[in-house]
């Protein structure tokens, strides 16, 4: 079962023994969120006959981390860390999301100024011990803490990520003497150079991870009144999985979980249908998710912000939310779903989104109470929608609702008419989605024209043509069951587990022996890590890395290496890589000739095969009729056009001039005038612009 946790929607994805692939959506409960996974479960099972103990594996994705810090309701956190540091998590980067506004404040830290203790020690950059740790100084700290009742505790000091002694000796103390409270270590976590960042990422982990623990406890709890005992699988942001128990202790490497898995099960679909170059469009009800699939390897990212209404991967529009320093799946988010509602700001500008109206009380058209209009009601009143139910059937829906809600929020304030409101709203979202794109493309130095878009989420076939239009892209795919996508992508996922090591080391000075010594140790340690949680040794397969940057720089990239038996030879090539990276990411290259090895990193993967024949089942819930149609609009100054309705069944190999709108049972897309769409290889929906 894969199963992932949106906003407005807990979508469930099925593979049973005959290899058949079988789905569900169930709305999402936000106020605890595994209440929609165990009733989605128990309904599947019964409509199937199931037993509960006939469920091998469960993979799941989930928000509850991410809303935890959104929302500031994750852990009461203390940071103890070494005199003199203790303000490091508030000084942060230079770095402001916004050039000229004057009164942006940087986000609250996670840990209030009064639980940052200071211990007196000292370790420097080689590692040597200068200052040794003063005991009393630690038990002032952890008394203080122990006053505040802290439930969780950041331990983050200098230099740990080269000798972790202390650390260690704190962790163990705190342990004793607080044995109720989470302890999360720097050098468990992040064992790298740079303090703000690893110290930001310690904290979130200690922030979230009694809420995240508590939660699996949970699910797992309650999967067990289904007789369900099988083994959880946790969706990571780097796009691999950990078991349940594994991510409870380092929860801070599953925070983007959702998104990753949607860009995963793009990587298989692209592989098969042979699209080497793919840009993913995934727009669920709450946020707008894009990123980039470069010659069948997905792109990805050292560090992420969590926590900011929009996030995106330039590294120049950071400081708004709180940075995490983990391998990450390359993507770009924004606040433009399904219910982000849509408002006429003081100075008159329609604008869409971050807010959501989410699952409860969802959008106006779902009248559970909402008046205001979101990008669905704006759908809805286009008539890109259908006008009765969605998901099959098993949402009614009010256009009336919609419309009114467009009409009082937008049309009336702006004096445009309810059309003209909607399609503006409509266009204003899709917007929103370009400039997610171009983050993960253009500022990449990438041609999005070179390359076809994949739209999924339940609202993305929607609007993919016409963002592809305003990027010059000619070709969307769609693929089978888009509104369960990244549920999809859950079973398609490997086991993985990551390490890093920061060497600093110039290519002037090369010491091979102490590299070649560091991937030995990493090595070992990820192949031990899948053994303890009962892999075998011989289905884990090792992949190297280094980040590397021009000596005197800050910033780096990771170039994967072809082996891990360091030679200068390897070496050579690998730096040849990195300049050949830099110069398509930035447009020129270094003057230096000497680099810098920053870090080495180890990925180990294990070999996981979800066997399933790409089978759905296509019983359309509502079939439409062969000569359905309903008016929609994709220009208000022509007004609505008739527009045939058919569902993917009724499509084949044989290209159909829009404008269409096929409806499934997750999932709507729009076939706009001047664009084509046929059934393509495993039922891909291949949707073309015409040639003129």
């Amino acid at each position: 079962m894969g199963v992932d946790i949106g906003g407005t929607f807990t979508d469930l994805v099925f593979t049973n023994a005959d290899q058949h692939l079988d789905k569900l959506k169930v709305p999402s409960t936000p106020d605890d969120y595994s209440r929609a996974i165990v009733s989605g479960i128990e309904k599947y099972l019964s409509q199937k006959n199931i037993d509960g103990e006939s469920v091998d594996e469960i993979v799941h994705a989930t928000t509850v981390a991410t809303n935890a810090i959104l929302e500031r309701k994750g852990a009461r956190t203390g940071l103890i860390t070494t005199k003199g540091f203790r303000d490091v998590l508030e000084l942060r980067r230079i770095r402001i999301p916004f050039s000229y506004d004057l009164n942006w404040q940087k986000p609250a830290p996670l840990v209030d100024r009064f639980l940052r203790c200071e211990v007196n020690e000292r370790v420097d950059a080689a590692g040597n011990i200068s200052t040794p740790l003063d005991k009393s100084s630690l038990h002032d700290a952890i008394q203080r803490l122990r006053d505040a009742s802290v439930t969780s505790v950041a331990v983050c000091l200098l230099h740990s990520y080269m000798n972790r002694s202390h650390e260690q000796e704190i962790g163990e103390t705190i342990r004793n003497e607080l044995p109720d409270v989470y302890v999360s270590l720097s050098h468990e976590v992040l064992p790298e150079i740079k303090e703000f960042e690893r110290t930001s990422t310690t904290v979130v982990n200690a922030y979230v991870a009694p809420l995240i623990g508590h939660y699996l406890d949970e699910l797992r709890e309650n999967l067990k009144r289904l007789s369900v005992s099988a083994p959880i699988l946790v969706m990571q942001s780097n796009g691999g999985l950990i078991p349940s128990v594994t991510a409870s202790k380092q929860p801070v490497t599953i925070i983007e979980s959702g998104p990753a898995a949607g860009v995963i099960a793009a990587a298989e679909v692209a592989r098969k249908g042979n699209y080497p170059n793919v840009i993913t469009l995934d727009m669920g009800g709450t946020t707008t998710k894009a990123s980039i699939i470069e010659q069948g390897e997905i792109l990805r990212a050292g560090e992420y912000e969590v926590g900011s209404p929009i996030s995106v991967s330039s590294r120049l529009v950071r400081g708004n939310g709180y940075l995490l320093r983990i391998p990450v799946v390359d993507i770009s988010e924004v606040g433009a779903g399904g219910g982000s509602i849509a408002q006429v700001d003081t100075a008159g500008a329609v604008r869409v989104g971050p807010h959501s109206a989410g699952a409860d009380p969802g959008p106006a058209c779902y009248g559970f109470g909402n008046q205001y209009p979101t990008v669905t009601d704006a759908n809805l009143v286009l008539g890109y929608l259908n006008p009765d139910s969605l998901a099959g059937g098993a949402l009614k829906i009010n256009p009336s609702l919609a419309e009114a809600a467009v009409s009082e929020h937008i049309a009336k304030p702006t004096g445009l008419d309810v059309l003209e409101a909607a399609h503006g709203v409509y266009t204003i979202a899709n917007s929103n989605m370009v400039r997610a794109i171009k983050s993960v493309s253009v500022e990449r130095g990438r041609d999005p024209a070179e390359f076809v878009l994949m739209a999924f989420g339940g609202a993305g076939p929607l609007h993919a043509c016409d963002v592809a239009q305003s990027l010059n892209i000619t070709t969307v795919i769609v693929p089978p069951a888009p509104g369960l996508f990244s549920a999809f992508g859950l079973l398609e996922a490997q086991v993985e587990h990551h390490t890093i090591r920061s060497v600093v080391m110039p290519t002037d000075k090369l010491q091979i022996p102490l590299l070649q010594s560091v991937f030995e140790q990493m090595n070992i340690e990820v192949i031990s890590r899948a053994k303890q949680e009962g892999f075998d040794e011989s289905s884990v397969h090792c992949s190297a890395f280094m980040d590397i940057r021009y000596l005197g720089q800050s910033s780096e990239i990771t170039i994967p290496l072809t082996d891990f038996a360091i030679d200068h030879n390897l070496i050579t090539e690998a730096t040849a890589s990195f300049e050949k990276e830099f110069e398509r990411t930035y447009g020129h290259r270094g003057s230096s000739t000497v680099f810098e090895i920053v870090n080495c990193r180890m990925l180990a993967r294990v070999s996981r095969e979800v066997a399933h024949d790409h089978a759905w089942d296509y019983q359309d819930t509502n079939p439409a009729e062969n000569n359905s149609a309903r008016k929609i609009v994709i220009d208000p100054q022509t007004g609505p056009i008739n527009t045939k309705i058919v569902t993917r069944t009724q499509l084949s190999a044989e290209p159909l001039s829009g404008p269409i709108i096929v409806e499934e049972y997750d999932s709507t897309t729009l076939v706009p005038p001047g664009w084509t769409v046929h059934i393509g290889k495993n039922w891909n929906m291949i949707i073309n612009l015409a040639v003129t």
